[in-house]
């Protein structure tokens, strides 16, 4: 089976190259997609991938359904894995989507993050490896996690129970942790945002993007307010994006009007491949390596790990400059 996905992706790639060099100088559709694919894949092998100085926490949440969250956990938490950072994925949706796509057994009575949040376990005693990806982690979900909001209903401490389980990681323990969020106001994603410094929204490219994403922004200002003052959007991707739809277009543009510093460069196309993966029990990036969707996956976590080493070099910045001013006032 190995030996066949290998021939597979290996005749993909050669098809590709043909495509490329028949279609190099056309504008057509195919020919802009192929041009397209071919920089970001040149900027993404153009340099290693950059480590964080510190572990961040991302809770990856929106209100609306179907808009790629969970795809866009699992592969940009696969990307940043295969190129060289460990990274933990935390599926807290009791549907379990990110457990099935990563392939990693999630039925009833498996240890999970339930498990986790009603105290009965540590996290790093239900942490597994993702098979197919060295250097990615799993905490999986399972359908008890939906009575969560019961079970904690009488706990004053119910909403920091996920954050109080993430600080007991040592701080070198992983890179990433990505909390993927059900698509709801409940406890479970009221947990991710405490716990979280950072949140993740991925943003479909149709009609109602906005409508969707302004209900997550206030929950994001009432948990920042009563639980977590630190969290902060610091990245909106693009997903199911289509850039010769007229439609897909004026919503990214309206996005990015609105979300200038958030929003990634890289948007997420449609893609079959992308819609398969999970049927294997796996991300684009090992189904498919050299489709668009993966590509475009590489280069969203490449530009996720740049901006928060260019974060950090603003911070440091910021911060020396508040010592010479201190100096100077001395």
């Amino acid at each position: 089976m190995i030996d066949q996905r290998a021939a597979a992706d290996g005749g993909h790639k050669a098809a590709q190259e043909a495509l490329q060099r028949i279609f190099a100088d056309s504008d057509s559709p195919v020919g802009s997609n192929l041009k397209t694919d071919a920089q970001r894949l040149h900027d993404v092998e153009s340099s290693p991938f950059v480590h964080p100085d510190h572990m961040r926490v991302f809770a990856v949440a929106n209100q609306k359904g179907g808009v790629g969250k969970t795809t866009s956990v699992v592969n940009i938490a696969a990307a940043l894995a295969l190129n060289g950072l460990r990274v933990l994925v935390i599926d807290s949706d009791p549907q379990g989507n990110a457990s099935t796509a990563l392939g990693v057994e999630h039925s009833e009575g498996t240890p999970s993050i339930y498990d986790v949040l009603l105290q009965r376990r540590s996290l790093s005693d239900v942490i597994v490896p993702v098979e197919q990806v060295p250097g990615l982690f799993m905490v999986v979900a399972t359908m008890e996690l939906a009575n969560l909001d019961l079970d904690l209903a009488d706990q004053a401490d119910r909403a920091f129970r996920m954050r109080s389980a993430v600080q007991t990681l040592a701080e070198n323990t992983f890179d990433y942790i990505f909390i993927d969020c059900p698509p709801s106001m409940s406890l479970l994603p009221i947990n991710a945002l405490t716990a979280a410094d950072e949140v993740m929204i991925p943003v479909q490219s149709e009609y109602y993007a906005l409508e969707g994403l302004t209900q997550l922004l206030h929950t994001i200002d009432v948990v920042r307010t009563r639980y977590n003052p630190q969290v902060q959007v610091t990245t909106i991707l693009l997903t199911m994006y289509s850039r010769h739809q007229n439609l897909s277009m004026e919503v990214a543009e309206n996005v990015r009007e609105y979300f200038p510093a958030q929003t990634l460069a890289t948007e997420i196309p449609r893609s079959v491949r992308i819609a398969e993966a999970p049927s294997y029990g796996e991300t684009v990036l090992t189904y498919a390596q050299r489709s668009s969707g993966a590509i475009a996956y590489l280069a969203a976590a490449k530009e996720i790990a740049e901006r928060g080493a260019r974060g950090r070099q603003a911070q440091d910045a910021t911060t020396q400059e508040t010592r010479a001013e201190e100096g100077e006032q001395r």
